[in-house]
């Protein structure tokens, strides 16, 4: 082997072996079965299924390839920055500015060839301008609820969220890039919080 290709191997796997931190970061989402909080690498994967599984719900110019890539980079950058709720008391342009450096520093790690092109997927990602970015950001924002809704309501009930945040913070995102998804998840919210106000 020589010395150019060993060191880009050496670039890689430093890479890879960060990734794996993404594991030790807990998200605020309880799994299905309500047995623990789901880590973000997790929540990584789930979504690039929840990406194949839907892919009918997007529109005709989204590329399922590129969501998918999306979808397993996104929150690569919470291994510094940390997860933050979406119902959580926020301070959004702190977390934009860590999300940012932290990005600079874990996609650094990467030979330049993959630093740019990852780097630009999860720019793309975080603009969310284009229609692959929007159902990507979509599904971000509907597997959270679907996993509520499964474990019983989880963070809901944890922070104290009432319907009408869901309908402000989570269903405006959904509908940009997969109205039918949020069709499909209102009617159930509705249905969940109703059957606890009847308790």
């Amino acid at each position: 082997m020589n010395k150019e290709m060993e060191t880009r191997l050496d670039q890689q796997i430093a890479f890879l072996n960060e990734a794996d931190k993404l594991k030790n970061t807990i998200r605020a989402t309880e799994l299905c079965d309500n047995s623990r909080y789901e880590n973000s690498a997790e929540h990584s994967w789930h979504l690039t299924l929840y990406a194949m599984v839907l892919a009918d719900q997007a529109g005709p110019d989204v590329d399922i390839t590129l969501v998918i890539k999306m979808l397993i980079l996104h929150d690569l950058v919470e291994i510094d920055a940390g997860d933050n709720p979406i119902f959580g008391d926020l301070d959004h342009a702190a977390i934009e500015a860590q999300e940012q450096v932290a990005a600079d520093r874990i996609f650094g790690l990467l030979p330049d060839d993959l630093r740019l092109t990852f780097r630009a997927i999860w720019d793309e990602f975080e603009a969310a301008q284009t229609p692959s970015a929007q159902f990507a950001k979509s599904l971000d924002r509907f597997q959270p609820p679907m996993q509520n809704l499964q474990s019983g309501g989880g963070s809901w009930i944890d922070f104290n969220v009432t319907e009408q945040q869901i309908h402000d913070r989570v269903g405006s995102k959904i509908t940009i890039g997969a109205p039918f998804l949020w069709d499909y998840a209102k009617t159930r919210i509705a249905a969940f919080f109703a059957a606890q106000t009847a308790k």
